[in-house]
């Protein structure tokens, strides 16, 4: 099995991106995502031949991107991003495949680009943060904010990519139950999931490189008893955890310490769906959240920036 948990830098490319995992080097077909960082005033062009993805500010300054699809005029749009993933929700810019792109910041930012191999072209299409949907989901401990900013059943314009973003408290689980979208006779789903983590000091917006949390990955037992995988990772800011079937969950934010992570998922299915199906042996947790309050701090951020508690 190859190594599914990589460190913060353990990805840097030789072309200056602090992250880049292709569908190749994670050991599977549909999913990938790169992180780089622009300086003040500098550019970066990009070729998306085969694969979908969406331009996601992660910090900084606003960048201005110009897309030129099949030979069609250039189009230009500017993204406001924000400071920080525990700052605001964000708006973000899909480009679909056979397309170049440039992207330039005049105060430097960081921008993620989640992709996935696809077949269909889709033309580039902006989403504004105010129409980017959030949610409180769980119930007590287990509460966390997800932001749909391109998932299914929130934005249509993609054939492959799907995307959340998560926030959760300090001392909360996430991710739980653990749950599974693969190939198993009980999910109707087949999906290839990235998990990148950024931490933060609770209380404030800022990444806290000292800080840390925890994720679980684990599949059933083979005829020797054992687990094909069984992963349990101590995760830190700028962390990826591949997830290519079996459970996932929990993600445990370390008191002191709010976690973020993007999830992006794609798989061979003729439909877009993050279905998912919980190990049996835990759903009961998930039935008590009709009589557990949410978490008051969560929803943590909007598109107007931190969401204000009473």
């Amino acid at each position: 099995m190859a190594d599914l948990h990589r460190p913060s830098g353990s990805l840097a490319s030789s072309d200056g991106s602090d992250l880049k995992i292709d569908p190749n080097e994670a050991g599977w077909t549909y999913s990938g995502l790169e992180v780089f960082t622009l300086q003040a005033g500098e550019s970066r062009t990009i070729e998306a031949s085969s694969s979908e993805l969406a331009i996601l500010p992660l910090s900084g300054g606003a960048s201005q991107i110009t897309v030129r699809q099949d030979g069609n005029n250039a189009q230009q749009f500017d993204l406001e991003g924000r400071e920080s993933v525990f700052s605001r929700v964000t708006d973000f810019l899909y480009v679909g495949r056979d397309t170049a792109f440039t992207i330039s910041s005049a105060d430097g930012c960081e921008v993620a680009l989640p992709s996935a191999v696809c077949e269909k072209v889709y033309g580039p299409k902006y989403g504004p943060a105010d129409e980017v949907e959030t949610e409180a989901r769980g119930g007590g401990p287990a509460t966390r904010q997800v932001t749909n900013f391109l998932t299914p059943d929130r934005w249509d314009h993609a054939d492959k990519l799907m995307c959340c973003e998560l926030l959760t408290p300090d001392g909360n689980w996430s991710s739980y139950p653990p749950h599974k979208h693969d190939d198993s006779p009980e999910c109707e789903v087949n999906n290839e999931e990235i998990y990148y983590f950024r931490i933060g000091k609770a209380g404030t917006t800022a990444y806290e490189p000292s800080g840390f949390g925890m994720h679980r990955t684990y599949t059933g037992q083979l005829p020797n008893g054992e687990l094909e995988i069984d992963e349990n990772v101590v995760v830190r800011n700028g962390d990826l955890f591949l997830v290519p079937r079996g459970y996932h969950g929990p993600c445990i934010a370390a008191p002191g310490y709010t976690m973020y992570y993007l999830n992006v998922l794609a798989g061979p299915g003729g439909e877009r769906s993050m279905a998912f199906c919980d190990d049996p042996a835990h759903h009961w947790v998930r039935d008590t959240w009709s009589n557990t309050d949410l978490d008051p701090r969560c929803p943590m951020t909007s598109a107007n920036g931190l969401v204000p508690k009473s």
